[in-house]
């Protein structure tokens, strides 16, 4: 209807009809005709109506005080009676439309900031690298274009693979929480339907939200479109400033930083026509706090599905406080278990639930019986961390020594019945200065 003001006698009968526009109610019903009769005699000329003395009111009687019927909560007959309506419309637009022109002008302050934030974030981020991994050299690096490159800062509803874990038994926060607000600096609107406090309210609302966002965009790197040939379906993660710091300073990794080393490996898979030989699953779907178990059973089978079968999938999987790489081989029904944690082979009961009734999917999905149960084998001769903190780092050696060897023979590798020593540092130094040199060559 524009251009015209809807009469709170309509709100009214609208809010006491079922679905199918009839109002169960006799007693209502009988009231709902006689302000279609009223109304009706409005229309033709014949009844008049002036401030409170409304449709409305002349149907259910005065209304009583602090309060008017059919205008939502919080609106007093004073508030509501005794502003003219022409004045409140358009007080209303004129409030709309300040806020849009407030609106446009500090999105145009924040792209202009946006540009200078990313430069100086680029060359802060060149310099911590350069300190803190060795034989990291910044002026080798020139900007190119990749599948995998979306350029510019981009505002994500939420980062599902941003957290941090170690092995030290400290609280990991979730992988996929849905109400990300702290991380995205969201604010969920209250809703208030005092017409004229509303408004005001919205407009502090909306500067207060464009400030968060505007403080947002400084921790904020850049933002990453992980192809569809990764990880089964498109995924797009953002690298936070804090990412880079922990990174820099060898602390504990999270599931963002892993993905993107697996975004860098994938290249070198393509590179040697090993695509069709080793698959990865995105260890933000599967690990803990990512949905049910259900779901992520599911993840997981979709991705064995669109293989042969003699293709391995790598899963880095994280049950809470440490990360280990699970490595499924779907037509052999055969998991193989990581652990970069000293004299630690018990696998996690989720982790392999999920596992396990994904190949049941598979089984199914491919017509095939299967076994009564997969075969599960711990691989205890991996390299060991050293303290509570590298698991992550050597999770990522872990994959990129596998698909180093084309003839992907890692059960040989790591099949030593005694614990191995640690990696030498620069072994873990080599996949930093990888990782690093692939966020920096994709950034805008």
């Amino acid at each position: 209807m524009p251009g015209v003001e809807i009469d709170r006698s309509t709100l009214w009968k609208k809010a006491r009809q079922d679905k199918h526009g009839n109002i169960p109610d006799p007693k209502v019903a009988e009231k709902a005709k006689l302000i279609d009769e009223l109304q009706q005699q409005v229309a033709e000329g014949s009844l008049s109506i002036t401030g409170s003395n409304d449709v409305l009111t002349l149907a259910l009687g005065p209304e009583h005080p602090g309060r008017v019927r059919g205008v939502g909560a919080g609106i007093s007959p004073r508030q509501f009676f005794n502003l003219p309506r022409p004045q409140r419309v358009k007080f209303a637009d004129q409030l709309k439309e300040s806020v849009r022109i407030v609106l446009q002008e500090e999105t145009k302050k924040m792209e202009a900031r946006t540009k200078q934030l990313v430069e100086a974030e680029r060359e802060h981020l060149l310099s911590q690298l350069s300190h803190l991994i060795p034989n990291f050299d910044p002026s080798m690096l020139k900007p190119k274009t990749s599948p995998c490159q979306n350029q510019g800062l981009q505002q994500s509803p939420k980062n599902p693979m941003s957290d941090k874990a170690s092995c030290s038994g400290a609280e990991v926060r979730s992988l996929h929480l849905e109400d990300d607000t702290a991380r995205n600096g969201e604010q969920q609107e209250q809703t208030n339907k005092d017409e004229g406090k509303e408004e005001d309210t919205n407009v502090e609302e909306k500067k207060e939200e464009k400030q968060d966002e505007e403080h947002d965009e400084e921790g904020k790197i850049m933002t990453f479109n992980i192809e569809k040939e990764v990880f089964g379906a498109d995924r797009s993660t953002f690298v936070l400033h804090e990412d880079i710091t922990q990174f820099s300073g060898m602390e504990e990794i999270g599931a963002t930083v892993v993905a993107v080393y697996m975004r860098c490996l994938y290249d070198l898979l393509r590179e040697a026509n090993m695509c069709s030989m080793v698959g990865f699953i995105d260890p933000a779907q599967v690990s803990a706090n990512a949905g049910s178990l259900t779901d992520r059973s599911r993840i997981v089978a979709s991705r064995l599905q669109k293989t042969d079968g003699e293709q391995i999938f790598m899963m880095p999987y994280n049950p809470g406080r440490h990360w280990v790489l699970l490595i499924v081989r779907a037509k052999r029904e055969t998991v193989y278990f990581l652990d970069p944690l000293p004299r630690n082979c018990v696998v996690d009961e989720e982790g392999k639930n999920i596992v396990n009734s994904a190949l049941k999917i598979y089984n199914s999905h491919i017509g095939r019986p299967g076994r009564k149960a997969p075969i599960w084998k711990t691989l205890p001769g991996t390299p060991k961390q050293p303290s509570s903190v590298e698991c992550g780092y050597y999770v990522m050696r872990f994959m990129r020594d596998i698909i180093m060897d084309p003839s992907l023979e890692f059960e040989k590798k790591f099949a030593k019945g005694k614990d191995q020593a640690p990696y030498p540092q620069a072994a873990i130094d080599e996949v930093r200065k990888e990782w690093a040199e692939f966020v920096c060559l994709h950034m805008d």
